[in-house]
């Protein structure tokens, strides 16, 4: 009788391991599925009892544990950088090839520009300039890579007694991407039912800044409303002195919030206490 249970065991072990599936490990989520193919750029899979095929491209993908047990991780995700905000800007990449935010998350168009001040000035350093604070804009969106699009520098031009010299300068525009968006159902759980809430920092960055700035405040908060737009966590809210209305959750952690907004060629950052 109890080598008849124990076959019996074996054998539920044994179906239970058969129909176990690979399990995806995205930025967001893990898919039980089964593995069809780990390709150059992409994963394709289905999920169990299904024959649809499904697609995943690897900058998405942080690793897959295949049912066999062996585990295959992604140079591709793991690459990217954390920003919680505009002091993490040296963690944003700047890349002009394509592939590398397939599967990426959009959060926005963004773009900079620098110029010299003279016609002397340093073309390399007005660059620099350029893309410093391209990474900024991109970290106040809460963006860890930007796509470049346009990267457009002119030389200086020095000028005659009939047209005025020119500086140099660079204009750049592209698409800012994060690998991993902020969850909006535990955003939702950390503040729960309250609605008032007080700003204590500001950072804002004009078309014309060379830099952002920041700022201690102290400015009442009230939230109206939270939700998910396609993935994005806007908020309805009120925040002393500011004619807005409509924000962007970036991030978020235990003791705070990052909220952006953008009014014209001026992007501001509000960190709220929770």
């Amino acid at each position: 009788m109890r080598t008849s249970i124990t076959v019996l065991l074996l054998f539920a072990s044994f179906n239970i391991f058969g129909q176990k599936a690979d399990t995806i490990y995205t930025n967001n989520q893990k898919i039980a599925c089964n593995i069809k193919d780990v390709g150059q750029d992409a994963v394709t899979y289905v999920y169990p009892g299904e024959d649809v095929t499904n697609s995943l491209f690897k900058n998405a993908i942080q690793k897959i544990v295949f049912k066999s047990g062996r585990v295959q991780t992604f140079s591709e995700a793991t690459s990217y950088k954390t920003v919680n905000g505009v002091e993490d800007f040296d963690n944003v990449t700047l890349t002009s090839v394509e592939s590398e935010v397939k599967g990426l998350f959009k959060v926005g168009d963004v773009s900079a520009k620098a110029r010299g001040t003279t016609t002397l000035s340093s073309m390399e350093k007005v660059k620099e300039r350029a893309n410093k604070k391209m990474k900024i804009v991109a970290a106040m969106m809460g963006a860890n890579i930007v796509y470049l699009t346009q990267n457009n520098t002119s030389e200086n031009h020095a000028g005659s007694r009939y047209e005025a010299g020119k500086a140099t300068s660079t204009n750049l525009s592209g698409v800012a991407y994060s690998n991993k968006l902020p969850n909006f159902d535990d955003f939702q759980k950390l503040i729960g039912n309250k609605t008032s809430f007080l700003a204590y920092q500001r950072a804002e960055l004009s078309g014309s800044d060379a830099d952002y700035s920041s700022d201690k405040i102290s400015k009442n908060v009230q939230v109206f409303k939270v939700y998910n737009e396609s993935g994005l966590i806007m908020a309805t809210a009120k925040i002393d002195g500011v004619k807005n209305d409509t924000f962007r959750v970036i991030s978020f952690s235990n003791e705070d919030f990052t909220l952006v907004w953008k009014d014209g060629d001026t992007i501001y950052n509000w960190r709220i206490k929770l």
